[in-house]
C-alpha cells in the first residue's frame, strides 16, 4: 500500500508544481518570453525600415521581451512570434497618413520568424519597391495584407508557395501582372483582393482558365482593367462577396451568376453590363448588398427582388431601367422593406407616382433623382424616421410640400430636391425637426416668397441652394449673420432680391452665387476664404478698386469671379496680383475703360478671361503672355489698337478660343498664330487687318480633327460633402460666337464647336486651297474683304461646314462642283462677288434662300434657269429683263458712279472725322468700311 500512496502523493506534488509554473495568481497563463533569435530578427527588420513617426520606439535592443513590442503578438505557450500588425491605421489619429507610414525595405530576417502566420503592412509607403520574393518562403503565413503599401513592379510568383494562406490582400499598389498562374498554388485561399492592379494583359487568359481557387468566399477585382469576366468565377459557388466594379466588362449579367445562393455582396458597378436583369435574381436569397450602378442595364426591374428578404443595400442608379417606381416599391415591400437602408434608383427612365414610402422604416438613404417621376410627394415620407439623405431632384414632381411631410424626419441631414414643380408651404414660426447639412431647393416655389425664417434654426447647415425660387425683397440682417457661421455654399441666384449687399468679408463660405438678381450699389468686399463668387447680371455700379485691391483679410483664395452684365466703370485696377489663384475672370458687358493692367501677368493659373463689350483701349498688353494656362481670351468689342501680338502664338499654347472681334487692330495676321494647334475658335472679324490669309492656318489641328469629347469644359470643380452625401459646384465655360448672322452662346457643347471668322477686314489675295484641310470646321466666314480668285476647288472636303459666308468680296469663276458635297450646310452666302455659271446641283444648295447668290452672274435653282449665250456665259431670262438699278449693277456703271461720288465726298466726310475725334467709335467703323469698299471699286473701274 505504501508504494501506491507514494505514487499518488508524487503525482499530486507534480501537478501543483506544474500549475504554479503556468498559472499566476490572477488565473491566466504565464506568457513565455519571445525567442532571442526572433527578437534579433525583429531588430534587423526595424533597422531597414524608415519610421518617421517613431511607431516602433518600443523595439529596442538589450534585454526585454519582444512579445511586448508594438504590433508584435506571440504564442503565449511557445514564445514564438505569430503576428506582426504593422499596418498604418493612424491616419485619422495623431499622425497623418504620410508621416505615420513605414518605409524603406523589408529585411530577409523575416525568414527567421518561422511561425509567423499574420503579416499586415497596410497603407505604408515602400516607394514603388518590388514585393520581396522571400515572402513566399514564410510557409506558416495564413494572412498577408500588403494593400495600399505602394509596392511596385511585378508580383513575385513565389507568393504561390504560401500553401497555408487564407487571405491575400494586394489592393491598390503599383503592381504589374503578366501571369496569374501562381495563384493556383494557394489551395486554401478564401479571401483574395487584387483590386486596383492592371490585369488587362491577362484578362483574356483569365476568361478561359480556372486559375482562381474555387473555394474562394471573397473576391475583389475592382479597377483591374478587365474587359471580360474571368471564366473561373463560374465555379466559385461558395462566394459570399464578389466585387468587380470600375472595370470595362461588356456583357450581359451571366445566367450562372444567378445560381450563387451563398452570395451576400454583389458589386458590378462602373462597367458596361447591358441587357435586362433576369427574374432569376430572386434566387440570390442571401443577398445583403446589390450594386449594379453606372452600367447600361435596361428593361424593367424584376418583381422577384421581393424574394431578397435580407437585402439592405440596393443601388441601381445611372442605368436605363424603365417602368413604374410604385411597382418597385411594391415588390420590395414584400419582405425586405423593413431591412433596406440604402435605395438608389437615380438617373434612369423610371416614371409613375410615389407610393408605399412609409414601409421602409430603416431607410437611411433614398435617391430617385433624374427620372420622370410625377405627382405629389406622399405624406408618408414623414414616417421615415431613420432617413438621413433624400435626393428627389430633376423629376416632374408637383404639388405642395408642407410641415407634415417632415414630421418624423429627425435624422435628415441631406435634402436634394432641385428642378421640380413643387411648392414649400410653411408657417412663419415653423421649427423643423431636423438639423440639415445640405438643402437644395432650386426651382421650387416658396410660400411665403421670402427667405425662410426657419433657416435660422439650422445651425449645422453647410450648403444652401435657393436659386430660382421666386423669393424677393431685401435680404434680412439675420441672414448675413447666420450665413457667416459656417455656410460653405450659398446660392440665391435667379431671384428678385434687391437692395445693397453688405461686405461679405466675415463669411466663411467658399462658394457664393448672388447673380441674376436686382442688387445695386457698389460691390461688397469679400472674404479671403471665398473660391467662387458670382455677382453677375445685376445693377452693381462704381469702380473695381476697393473690391480688387483690398488686402485687409489676407491673400485671396478666389478662383472664379463673375462680375459680367453690371454697370461697373473706371479702369481695371493694377492690383490683380492680389488674386493670383484666379482661373476664370469675367468682366464682360460693363463700362470699363483704360488699359488692361500689367498685373494681369501675375495670374499664372488663369484659364479664361472674358472682357468683351467694354471700352478697354490701348494695345493688347505683353504681360498677358505670362498667362500661359489661358484657354479662352475674349477681347471682343473694345477699342484695342495696334497689331495682333505675335507672342500669342508663342506663349499661349493652350489657347482654344481667341476672340479679338470688333476692335481697331491693323496690319497682317501673324503667322505665329499657326502654332495654336488647340485653337478651335478664332474670331478676328471687324478690324482693320490686311494682307493675305496665312496658308499655315491648316495647322489648326482642332479644326482638322474630330473632337470626341462631349463633356462640357469645367473650371475649378469644387467638391463638398463628408463622403456619405456630396455634391460639386462647377462653372461651365461659355463663348459667344457670331454664326449665321447673329450672336449665339455655347456652353455645354462648346467642345464640339469650331469656327474661323476673318470677316469685315481688308484681307486680300486668294483663299488658300490649304484651308480645305480643316475638314471639321463648322463655321467659316471671310465676308466683307478684298479676296480675289476662285472658290477653292476642294471646298467640298470641308464636309462638316454648317455655315459658309464668302459674300462681299471679288471672287470670280464658277462655284466649285465639290460644294454639292456639303450636306450639313444650312447657311451659305456667296452674294456680291463676280461669280458666274450654274449653281451646282445638290439637295442642300437648291434648298437655300435665293439671297445667298444675289449680286453675281449665276443661274440655276434656286435662281432662274440657265440659258447658253455669249460664249458660254449663262444669263437668265430674268436678268435680260432687268433695267435701271439692275442694269447698272450688272454692267458696273453704278459702281463707277459711286466711285465718282466718292471722289467728291471723300474729304468732306473723312475730314470731318479727323477734325471731330469724339465721334463714336461705332460710327467710325461704319465709315471706314464704306470708304474701303468705295476705294476698291474706284481702283478697279479706273
Amino acid at each position: 500500500m505504501d508504494n501506491p500512496m507514494r505514487v499518488v502523493s508524487l503525482l499530486r506534488f507534480l501537478s501543483i508544481v506544474i500549475t504554479i509554473s503556468i498559472c499566476p495568481c490572477n488565473g491566466n497563463l504565464i506568457s513565455v518570453p519571445c525567442k532571442e533569435y526572433e527578437r534579433q530578427a525583429l531588430l534587423m527588420l526595424k533597422q531597414d525600415l524608415k519610421d518617421p513617426s517613431n511607431r516602433l520606439s518600443s523595439w529596442v535592443g538589450g534585454e526585454g521581451d519582444c512579445c511586448n513590442w508594438t504590433g508584435v503578438i506571440c504564442d503565449k505557450k511557445t514564445g514564438h512570434v505569430r503576428e506582426l500588425h504593422l499596418g498604418n491605421y493612424y491616419a485619422d489619429e495623431e499622425f497623418s497618413s504620410e508621416s505615420s507610414s513605414l518605409g524603406g525595405k523589408l529585411n530577409p530576417s523575416l525568414l527567421n520568424l518561422k511561425h509567423l502566420s499574420y503579416l499586415d503592412l497596410y497603407r505604408n509607403d515602400f516607394e514603388g519597391k518590388q514585393i520581396p520574393s522571400f515572402l513566399g518562403s514564410l510557409k506558416s503565413l495564413r494572412y498577408l495584407n500588403l494593400s495600399e503599401a505602394r509596392f511596385g513592379g511585378t508580383i513575385p510568383p513565389q507568393l504561390g508557395n504560401l500553401s497555408s494562406l487564407r487571405t491575400l490582400d494586394l489592393f491598390d499598389n503599383l503592381l504589374v501582372v503578366e501571369n496569374l498562374q501562381w495563384i493556383s498554388g494557394l489551395s486554401l485561399l478564401q479571401h483574395l483582393n487584387i483590386a486596383g492592379i492592371d490585369l488587362s494583359k491577362v484578362s483574356h487568359w483569365l476568361q478561359g482558365t480556372n486559375t482562381l481557387p474555387s473555394q474562394l468566399v471573397e473576391l475583389h477585382m475592382s479597377e483591374c482593367d478587365l474587359g471580360v469576366l474571368p471564366g473561373g468565377i463560374s465555379n466559385m459557388t461558395s462566394l459570399r462577396v464578389l466585387n468587380l466594379d470600375y472595370n470595362s466588362i461588356s456583357s450581359i449579367i451571366p445566367i450562372w451568376l444567378y445560381t450563387f445562393s451563398n452570395l451576400e455582396t454583389l458589386v458590378l458597378s462602373e462597367n458596361n453590363f447591358h441587357g435586362e436583369i433576369s427574374s432569376s435574381i430572386g434566387n440570390l436569397t442571401a443577398l445583403v448588398n446589390l450594386d449594379t450602378s453606372d452600367n447600361q442595364l435596361d428593361g424593367k426591374i424584376p418583381n422577384s427582388l421581393g424574394n431578397l428578404c435580407k437585402l439592405m443595400v440596393l443601388e441601381f442608379s445611372r442605368n436605363n431601367f424603365s417602368g413604374s417606381i410604385s411597382e418597385i416599391f411594391e415588390s420590395l415591400s414584400t419582405c425586405s422593406s423593413g431591412r433596406i437602408e440604402l435605395l438608389g434608383l437615380s438617373d434612369n427612365n423610371l416614371s409613375g407616382y410615389l407610393s408605399q414610402l412609409g414601409n421602409f422604416k430603416n431607410l437611411g438613404s433614398l435617391d430617385f433623382s433624374s427620372n420622370s417621376i410625377s405627382g405629389p410627394i406622399p405624406v408618408s415620407l414623414g414616417n421615415l424616421s431613420c432617413l438621413e439623405s433624400l435626393d428627389i431632384g430633376n423629376n416632374q414632381l408637383e404639388g405642395v410640400v408642407s410641415e407634415v411631410h417632415f414630421t418624423n424626419l429627425t435624422k435628415l441631414k441631406y435634402f436634394y430636391a432641385s428642378e421640380n414643380s413643387l411648392t414649400l408651404k410653411t408657417s412663419l414660426d415653423w421649427l423643423p425637426p431636423f438639423q440639415l447639412n445640405t438643402l437644395f431647393l432650386n426651382s421650387w416655389h416658396l410660400e411665403p416668397s421670402e427667405l425662410p425664417a426657419w433657416l435660422q434654426t439650422q445651425t449645422k447647415l453647410y450648403a444652401l441652394n435657393l436659386s430660382n425660387t421666386a423669393i424677393s425683397g431685401i435680404i434680412p440682417t439675420w441672414f448675413w449673420n447666420f450665413s457667416s457661421l459656417g455656410l460653405g455654399l450659398l446660392d440665391l441666384s435667379y431671384n428678385q432680391l434687391y437692395g445693397k449687399v453688405p461686405n461679405i468679408d466675415s463669411m466663411s463660405s467658399e462658394v457664393i452665387n448672388l447673380g441674376s438678381n436686382q442688387f445695386h450699389g457698389s460691390l461688397p468686399l469679400f472674404s479671403s476664404h471665398i473660391t467662387t463668387l458670382d455677382l453677375s447680371n445685376s445693377s452693381f455700379s462704381g469702380t473695381l478698386f476697393h473690391f480688387f485691391c483690398d488686402k485687409t483679410d489676407g491673400p485671396k483664395q478666389l478662383e472664379i469671379l463673375q462680375l459680367q452684365d453690371n454697370f461697373l466703370n473706371g479702369e481695371i485696377p493694377d492690383c490683380l496680383d492680389n488674386l493670383q489663384n484666379l482661373t476664370l475672370l469675367n468682366l464682360e458687358n460693363n463700362n470699363l475703360g483704360g488699359n488692361i493692367p500689367a498685373s494681369v501677368g501675375h495670374l499664372g493659373l488663369l484659364r479664361s478671361l472674358h472682357l468683351r463689350n467694354n471700352h478697354l483701349s490701348g494695345e493688347v498688353p505683353t504681360s498677358l503672355q505670362k498667362c500661359e494656362s489661358l484657354f479662352l481670351l475674349d477681347l471682343h468689342k473694345n477699342e484695342f489698337v495696334g497689331t495682333i501680338p505675335t507672342w500669342i502664338g508663342k506663349s499661349l499654347s493652350h489657347l482654344g478660343i481667341l476672340s479679338l472681334r470688333s476692335n481697331m487692330l491693323h496690319d497682317n495676321i501673324p503667322h505665329e498664330l499657326c502654332s495654336l494647334r488647340n485653337l478651335q475658335i478664332l474670331d478676328v472679324a471687324d478690324n482693320h487687318l490686311s494682307g493675305a490669309i496665312p496658308t499655315c492656318f491648316k495647322n489648326f489641328t482642332a479644326m482638322a480633327n474630330f473632337s470626341n469629347s462631349r463633356d462640357p469644359i469645367l473650371f475649378s470643380t469644387i467638391s463638398f460633402g463628408d463622403g456619405e452625401a456630396s455634391f460639386e459646384d462647377n462653372y461651365i465655360e461659355n463663348a459667344i460666337l457670331v454664326r449665321k448672322g447673329r450672336e449665339m452662346e455655347y456652353n455645354k457643347i462648346l467642345t464640339l464647336v469650331t469656327s474661323l471668322d476673318l470677316s469685315d477686314n481688308f484681307i486680300s489675295g486668294e483663299i488658300p486651297e490649304e484651308l480645305t484641310s480643316l475638314i471639321y470646321l463648322q463655321s467659316f466666314n471671310l465676308s466683307g474683304n478684298l479676296l480675289v480668285g476662285k472658290i477653292p476647288s476642294k471646298i467640298g472636303d470641308m464636309r462638316w461646314l454648317e455655315s459658309l459666308d464668302l459674300s462681299r468680296n471679288k471672287l470670280t469663276g464658277q462655284i466649285s462642283p465639290s460644294m454639292s458635297k456639303l450636306t450639313f450646310l444650312s447657311n451659305l452666302n456667296l452674294s456680291y462677288n463676280y461669280l458666274t455659271g450654274q449653281i451646282p446641283e445638290s439637295t442642300q444648295l437648291q434648298s437655300l434662300d435665293r439671297s445667298s447668290f444675289f449680286g453675281n452672274k449665276l443661274c440655276g435653282p434656286p435662281l432662274e434657269k440657265c440659258s447658253t449665250t455669249h460664249g458660254g456665259s449663262s444669263i437668265s431670262s430674268g436678268d435680260q429683263k432687268k433695267g435701271g438699278i439692275g442694269r447698272l449693277l450688272e454692267d458696273g456703271w453704278l459702281d463707277l458712279s459711286l466711285g465718282l461720288g466718292f471722289a467728291f465726298g471723300f474729304w468732306s466726310v473723312l475730314g470731318s472725322l479727323l477734325l471731330n475725334m469724339p465721334w463714336s467709335t461705332g460710327f467710325s467703323r461704319f465709315q471706314n468700311n464704306i470708304v474701303s469698299k468705295l476705294y476698291a471699286i474706284i481702283q478697279e473701274k479706273l
